[in-house]
């Protein structure tokens, strides 16, 4: 494990592959941590890549530096601390990849730093063009209780009191059964122990729906992303084809917003963890989309 400090993080994280390989950006999701790509990390590593796997503000061992930091969970502020972590370890152009709440990031760096992002691939969100949160259908609404569940204060005192227990029923009802253990589950979920675990999970679900104080220093690249509907950035979109948070047709038709090249790959059986439930299938097709698109540039 190794340490980067940037202005507001003090930001763990992995590393691996060769020392002077085109570098990827992991950027895990919500509810997990770095161990959801441990799977597809080595198989990078093997086609030529270098890896950094952080964890996300709020999770495992990274830590605010200061404890009146406002502890914002929104997905500009994920991106920022992705910059701010590439910046310091002086990589100027590197390629991404996130899923959950790492493809939201992952999303934003593409539109708002593309010339920074050589590649981008997001698993199981599909794009919000702008950045816009809209209401969801009736049905989407219901798989998004968890939500709806974190805008009343009871339920936001209840993950504050059992926040390994919300994910546990969050892993146990978005896939297809039988995709992980209770040890894996435990190893994962001593990132939820972070201090910072449930605040940043309470500002990121109701700071979509109702009014919530935000850190201000957000605030430009939230304008910009406003401003931009398009992506130019090379795109890859993995869907699990069985997810059951965001299900497929969540991700449909979305070509519209790419002026780059993108593709949408949906894997059969798979739900909303694909790089933990089918770490081969990811790995070939990020290694097969990071080779397509410049890789001799991500450095």
């Amino acid at each position: 494990m190794q340490r980067a400090v940037t202005g507001v993080l003090d930001i763990a994280y992995e590393t691996g592959g060769p020392p002077h390989a085109p570098v990827v950006l992991l950027l895990h999701g919500w509810p997990d941590d770095i161990r959801g790509w441990r799977g597809v990390a080595p198989r990078l590593h093997a086609a030529g890549f270098r890896t950094v796997a952080p964890y996300l503000r709020g999770f495992g061992p990274t830590r605010f530096r200061s404890p009146q930091t406002r502890r914002d969970g929104r997905g500009v502020a994920l991106a920022h601390d992705a910059i701010a972590l590439m910046d310091g370890l002086g990589i100027t152009r590197f390629a991404v990849a996130g899923h959950d709440w790492g493809a939201r990031a992952a999303y934003t760096l593409a539109a708002l730093f593309p010339d920074r992002i050589a590649a981008a691939a997001a698993l199981a969100l599909a794009y919000q063009p702008s950045g816009v949160f809209t209401t969801p259908s009736f049905a989407q609404s219901r798989l998004f209780w968890y939500q709806w569940f974190l805008c009343v204060d009871g339920g936001v005192a209840r993950v504050r009191e059992d926040p390994k227990g919300f994910a546990r029923l969050l892993w146990e009802t978005w896939s297809p059964p039988g995709w992980f253990d209770d040890a894996e589950f435990q190893a994962t979920a001593r990132s939820f122990e972070n201090p910072d675990w449930a605040e940043i999970t309470i500002h990121a679900y109701r700071e979509r729906w109702r009014p919530e104080p935000s850190d201000p220093r957000y605030d430009i690249l939230k304008s910009q992303l406003r401003a931009t509907e398009t992506v130019s950035v090379p795109t890859l979109m993995i869907q699990g084809g069985d997810d059951r948070c965001d299900p497929p047709s969540a991700s449909e038709g979305q070509e519209r917003w790419f002026s780059g090249p993108y593709h949408r790959l949906v894997l059969d059986g798979v739900g909303h963890f694909p790089a933990r439930e089918a770490p081969d299938a990811v790995a070939a097709a990020l290694a097969s989309h990071l080779a397509r698109h410049e890789s001799s540039r991500l450095r």
